[in-house]
């Protein structure tokens, strides 16, 4: 992921690209095509990605009472195949899709999230709350089925979950006799965390991602400053 300026998009109704990267869709499926450089090591990251949605949600959800942010769940479920060239790996398996968008960024909005998804052995659960700037809550819990219909759920209790090693705090819902467990961390940095649970949900032991989202510490201006070494910056 690197970010370039103007004249290296180009943009229609069925093809977005940025630089040498790009998404399209082939049919039913979202073809994503990715020909970056890692950071901080600047080694190949070459290969496709192929997103095949089970279902579309049709619903964008405001965050804020103003609606100046909104979350749009796109396909909870998703069929999703892996075939990178560079590194040499690939997976299929299940998959969701989601967007976030909005009228200002996101740290003017918010100090932080934690977001949760699970696929149960008929709908797709999806829990997601944090705090607004200056306080205030947000909460939702949605449960989508096969059809893509959605509905509000009786959120189950919260539950911390250990600190990041970057001390980013976690929390999630479980069931009450539930104990989640951290599986695994795929992203740990200064001001966001993406992680694996394994966990019980609506009466469903469920493997769940999960992530925590620290807008306070992204807005520092030491993260600030950190950001290009993960995401550089093209200048040409």
């Amino acid at each position: 992921m690197t970010e370039r300026g103007e004249r290296h998009i180009r943009r229609d109704a069925d093809h977005f690209q940025v630089g040498p990267s790009a998404l399209s869709w082939d049919g039913d499926t979202l073809v994503i095509a990715i020909d970056e450089r890692s950071a901080p090591l600047p080694y190949r990251v070459r290969g496709t990605v192929r997103v095949t949605p089970e279902l579309i949600g049709t619903t964008a959800f405001a965050l804020d009472p103003a609606a100046r942010h909104r979350w749009h769940p796109v396909a909870p479920r998703a069929r999703v195949e892996v075939a990178m060239t560079h590194p040499d790996l690939g997976w299929s398996g299940s998959g969701y899709w989601d967007s976030n968008f909005g009228d200002e960024p996101l740290e003017a909005g918010f100090d932080d999230w934690h977001w949760s998804r699970a696929h149960l052995r008929n709908d797709v659960a999806v829990l997601y709350e944090g705090r607004r700037r200056g306080g205030d809550p947000f909460e939702l819990a949605l449960k989508f089925d096969r059809q893509g219909r959605w509905h509000d759920v009786a959120p189950p209790p919260r539950v911390r979950l250990p600190h990041t090693g970057w001390r980013v705090a976690r929390a999630t819902r479980a069931d009450a006799d539930a104990t989640p467990l951290v599986t695994r961390t795929w992203i740990d940095a200064p001001f966001y965390a993406r992680s694996g649970l394994s966990t019980r949900l609506f009466g469903e032991s469920v493997d769940a991602v999960h992530e925590s989202l620290s807008l306070a510490r992204f807005r520092s201006p030491i993260v600030q400053s950190m950001l290009p070494y993960r995401m550089p910056r093209a200048l040409w």
